[in-house]
């Protein structure tokens, strides 16, 4: 899964008790890097050094030099996504401040007040990966929804009815929300709804219904349909704030779980099972496109004598070392770890003479990266087998390229041969 970079976040907050639990639960985040200041003029003068990109700002909402929230109105204009502290509770100036454009509002309640507004955060880093389609026909309706989902940073996609709602589905196959209105021309929402489960699954695509019309039973009819929850209108930006990150959190879940079984356990490669899934998709792919396709076995050169002369938990290493390389130089393509000391890989676009100069280039890649075994240095290599022969199956594939990988042993090991 993709790796998150580290967000610079201004915090600013006086009392120096809270400043310490603050810092003590943000030094916990890998995600986070906060730049601390005791008061506005502090934070003033560090984000207009322009020393920093500020992604968020977690903001004390009664300060001594600005003891009306000026701070907030300050990094609001400076398009700072905010986060408001507060030590007390006032319903009336939070719905100012969220009329404003807060990201939210949250009272300085005990440790968890500031484990969850970490969790605001992390949310927002996260969020900008993540696609939301928004459904209304109304155009009023459609823009508010689609300014919520936007201060917290998500992608958004707008269709006007259900109709447009598939053919954005279609444009956007890496949209994992779908939030739509239940009275629309041409496809409501109940139709809406049943059409895109007749595909999609609740844990690949959350569906969340809404409606401002009264009938109690809707919210029910909405999820026996298959949505995945309902709000309806008016809302409370909270709660829908709330709603939303509680399923993105489920499916983000789900993402890591099925993640996780198709990794490989020692190297965290991709493992044996998914790459068979993944291939004949490829190939299946190439054949109807008519466009070229390469799979490649590699297998490293003499790697036992390497377990048997330093022992396995060296081994181990060497092999996650052999496999971040791998990675790296693979990047663009599907590369697996078969087990043992072989690894299989696709590359589409590439015909045979490309494909084989490409694993080659990357033979020479791993072989001029010596590694530190028992005080010596070794010299680790490979040899692979690259096919482009389709074939029947991703099957037939993997037999061509071990017929080249078998030839290229034969030779003496060391060395790429491509098809005939």
């Amino acid at each position: 899964m993709a790796l998150l970079l580290m967000k610079t976040v201004l915090v600013v907050e006086d009392s120096a008790i809270v400043m310490k639990v603050l810092k003590h639960v943000l030094a916990r985040s890998a995600h986070i890097h906060p730049i601390y200041a005791e008061n506005f003029a502090d934070a003033r003068a560090v984000v207009e050094s322009g020393d920093h990109d500020f992604f968020a700002a977690m903001i004390d909402l009664s300060l001594p030099d600005a003891p009306n929230g000026e701070v907030v109105d300050y990094t609001l204009e400076k398009g700072i996504p905010t986060v408001v502290l507060t030590g007390s509770f006032d319903e009336q100036r939070r719905e100012t401040l969220l009329a404003k454009g807060i990201v939210d509002y949250v009272t300085k309640e005990g440790r968890f007040s500031y484990e969850y507004a970490l969790g605001v955060l992390h949310r927002l880093v996260k969020n900008q990966r993540v696609k939301v389609l928004v459904v209304d026909d109304s155009s009023t309706a459609r823009k508010f929804v689609c300014g919520l989902l936007r201060l917290h940073l998500y992608q958004v996609v707008e269709a006007a009815d259900g109709v447009e709602a598939i053919k954005a589905l279609l444009a956007h196959p890496d949209i994992k929300m779908l939030i739509t209105d239940y009275t629309m021309p041409r496809m409501d929402g109940f139709e809406l709804v049943k059409t895109i489960r007749s595909k999609y699954e609740k844990a690949d695509l959350i569906i969340i219904g809404l409606s401002s019309e009264g009938e109690g039973a809707l919210s029910a009819k909405f999820i026996k349909n298959g949505a995945n929850d309902f709000l309806r209108k008016p809302f409370n930006h909270e709660e829908f704030f709330c709603r939303i990150s509680h399923h993105i959190d489920f499916i983000e879940l789900i993402e890591q779980v099925r993640d996780t079984a198709n990794r490989d356990e020692l190297t965290g490669c991709y493992n044996r099972k998914y790459f068979f899934e993944q291939g004949a998709s490829f190939r299946n792919r190439a054949v109807q496109q008519g466009s070229p396709l390469s799979l490649a076995v590699i297998e490293l050169d003499d790697f036992r004598g390497v377990n048997e002369r330093y022992g396995h938990e060296i081994g181990n290493f060497v092999m996650q070392r052999i496999a971040d390389n791998l990675e790296g130089a693979f990047n663009r393509f599907l590369l697996a770890r078969a087990g043992g000391q072989e690894f299989f890989a696709l590359m589409p676009g590439l015909p045979n003479d490309k494909a084989v100069a490409f694993v080659d280039g990357v033979r020479q890649l791993v072989a001029a990266n010596p590694q530190l075994l028992g005080g010596e240095r070794a010299t680790i290599t490979f040899s692979g087998g690259v096919t482009s022969v389709l074939g029947e199956s991703i099957d037939d594939m993997l037999s061509t390229a071990g017929a080249c990988l078998h030839r290229a042993k034969d030779a003496g090991g060391d060395l790429v041969f491509g098809d005939d």
